[in-house]
């Protein structure tokens, strides 16, 4: 189904990210291994098994497998990005995707974390004060700061943060950059972190890694989640408790204090702004909230 260089076209050409690359993989190879299975296809005729019937019925063993219908949408779109490579490689004709109707997500609310739950995280007792509480307090901060993704705050350099506009640059998605504001609180834990870097030995010069771990190594993904988990649990029960529970709970936060909703789209690297109105729902809760309290009817 020539899977693998489309998996090279994406890596090289198209630069999406190693997580983008390994979910669509992913997605890719478990429909290559359905129609191997159920629909009688081989390696010999698999681009023949490209075909409406066949991506019909893998929507079907998903649902019967309870698969959310979120995840099959985003396992559908991943398939529809490989068969226009295709058509674009000539390799098929027709779209097999075009008779498809995708099944309707539920809507889901993002969630987050309240203000007064994430202002307890400020406590001296939440975090250490060696190298790698500061850094963990550090990493908090700079979720809710500016919003930015897992993989954007694993990449940052020092070179990025500017001390004269208190501001950090953020390589996003495609490659594009963005420039967010700090504030001067969280300036002073990043100036505090320089210092206990220093006495650990790592190195601090423009060009190293912002954050790294307790052993100096660049930090990683899962590193950061079980980190962020761990604090998050001090503060608060929601069920989900993650790096882009953070990011959701920066955008909310800042649009119940009126900031411009093209404003947060920038912030955080939206490429359109329907992506950014899903904050909306959780601001109007709080409008409705606000309502029924003030209004002598409701």
């Amino acid at each position: 189904m020539n899977i693998e260089i489309f998996i090279k076209y994406l890596k090289y050409e198209k630069r999406y990210s190693i997580h983008t690359i390994k979910s669509y993989e992913t997605d890719l190879n478990q429909f290559r291994s359905f129609v191997y299975e159920h629909c009688s296809c081989s390696e010999k005729d698999d681009v023949a098994c490209l075909n409406y019937q066949n991506i019909r019925l893998w929507i079907v063993e998903l649902s019967l497998n309870n698969i959310s219908a979120r995840t099959i949408n985003r396992k559908l779109s991943c398939l529809k990005s490989f068969l226009k490579y295709l058509r674009k490689q000539n390799i098929i004709d027709d779209d097999p995707m075009a008779k498809i109707i995708s099944p309707k997500n539920k809507k889901r609310l993002p969630e987050f974390v309240q203000e007064n739950q994430m202002n307890k995280l400020e406590a001296s007792d939440v975090y250490t004060d060696d190298f790698s509480g500061v850094r963990d307090r550090f990493i908090i901060e700079m979720f809710y700061n500016t919003g930015m993704r897992l993989s954007e705050l694993i990449n940052i350099k020092h070179v990025d943060i500017s001390f004269s506009d208190l501001t950090v640059k953020i390589l996003g998605k495609r490659n594009k950059e963005r420039v967010c504001p700090l504030n001067s609180y969280t300036i002073n834990i990043y100036k505090n972190y320089i210092d206990k870097k220093s006495e650990r030995g790592f190195g601090v010069s423009k060009e190293n890694w912002l954050f790294v771990t307790d052993k100096g190594n660049k930090m990683y993904s899962k590193f950061v989640y079980l980190k962020v988990v761990h604090y998050l649990s001090k503060v608060t029960v929601i069920d989900k408790k993650s790096p882009h529970v953070l990011r959701h709970t920066f955008a909310t936060h800042m649009l119940n204090h009126g900031a411009d909703l093209n404003a947060i789209k920038e912030l955080l690297g939206h490429a359109n702004l329907a992506a950014t109105q899903v904050y909306t729902h959780n601001t109007f809760g709080k409008i409705k909230d606000v309502y029924k309290q003030a209004h002598p009817r409701a």
